[in-house]
């Protein structure tokens, strides 16, 4: 399993500069390293190199990919009709073709999460440094599979207990026709055969993302005023989509304004700026990426034993902070980003007793 390592901030320019650094840094100590980025133009002139859809090497232990998103969902449309012959007996998109498929908003983002899913899978690297647009639409791709979970469990079950699902499930004339369409009994699993599939799915992505060690952001400034705000604000969205921020890195070629109050408890790198194309001296400033992600505060904490969850929410006050229940699960909103907590069984069901806002943490007791 690879380290999936991505840049926060609103410097584009400063954020790819740090991920060619990170990239640059991890491929000498010896680790397998894959740069992917976004097709736009600032990588490819820093590295001085025209990239492709397919990873080449550009140095030893570092390959680079630039995700093209209309390849990607050429490729991935194949895989879909794949699915949807497993699933129908009659396909009805076999005659669409990749080659004529419009990118549509939000396609770029999940596509490049399923690239990265799948470079990591290959086994191939022990890094991908992905260098996205470092925003709250990067934070919302790598948020997706707790995202689409939700959407899964909640509408399954709606599903399931509504009219339409009994009549599926009890009524002897829908049966058959279903069984004419697909290729397996629906109404004998109550869908668990294909919802099945995407919650595994699903939670291994979820699983990564919980994880620091597999899974961390860094913050990107130049210390410029107004873009602390914007990475304070971003490093908030991170924990509602439960990204671990590990660290803060600000570039800086002249005395810089210390950020360690912004950013307390997080560690502030001062790093040069680059200079007249020679790499080496940002390469070494950058820090211990994983050794500091781990020393970062977790995203959420559920504390069974004293009937408590906690929500690390930096960059916001209780005003922008809301809560609220409904069911067995709790939702958190924050920013533009609302998270659904899913509870354990020990808490799933309980009422909310009490709430505070205290350390940029949201504490809700049950």
């Amino acid at each position: 399993m690879s380290l999936i390592l991505t840049f926060l901030g609103e410097n584009s320019v400063a954020r790819t500069k740090i991920a060619i650094a990170a990239a640059k840094s991890l491929a000498s100590q010896g680790k397998r390293v894959l740069l992917a980025g976004l097709a736009e133009p600032i990588l490819p002139i820093l590295l001085d190199q025209t990239l492709a859809p397919d990873p080449q090497e550009i140095a030893p232990n570092l390959a680079v990919v630039q995700f093209q998103t209309s390849v990607l969902l050429e490729r991935n449309w194949d895989e879909v009709k794949k699915l949807e012959a497993q699933y129908l007996k009659t396909p009805i998109i076999k005659d669409v073709y990749g080659q004529e498929l419009v990118v549509l908003p939000g396609m770029d983002h999940a596509l490049a999460l399923n690239a990265i899913r799948e470079y990591d899978a290959s086994g191939k690297y022990d890094a991908i440094v992905y260098n996205g647009t470092g925003d709250s639409f990067t934070l919302r791709m790598l948020g997706m599979p707790e995202s689409l979970s939700w959407y899964v469990r909640r509408f399954r079950q709606l599903i399931v207990n509504s009219d339409l699902g009994r009549s599926i499930a009890e009524s002897p004339l829908i049966q058959p026709l279903i069984s004419s369409f697909f290729n397996f009994n629906w109404t004998a699993d109550n869908f668990a055969q294909p919802t099945n599939q995407i919650n595994n799915f699903l939670d291994k992505g979820k699983a990564a993302l919980a994880d620091p060690q597999r899974v961390a952001a860094f913050l990107v400034t130049t210390g410029d005023p107004l873009e602390v705000a914007s990475i304070r604000y971003l490093w908030g969205g991170a924990q509602q989509v439960g990204l671990t921020v590990g660290g803060v890195i600000q570039i800086s070629s002249q005395p810089h304004t210390n950020l360690s109050a912004e950013f307390t408890p997080l560690s502030v790198n001062v790093v040069p700026d680059l200079e007249s194309g020679n790499w080496q001296p940002l390469i070494d400033a950058m820090p211990n990426f994983v050794e500091q992600a781990l020393q970062a505060p977790t995203p959420i904490t559920i504390d069974v034993h004293n009937l408590q969850v906690r929500l690390f929410l930096p960059g916001f006050d209780k005003k922008q902070v809301k809560l609220t229940q409904y069911g067995p699960e709790v939702t958190v909103e924050a920013g533009d980003q609302r998270r659904n907590v899913f509870l354990p069984p020990a808490l799933s069901g309980k009422p909310i007793t009490g709430a505070k806002f205290q350390n940029n943490y949201l504490i809700i007791s049950f």
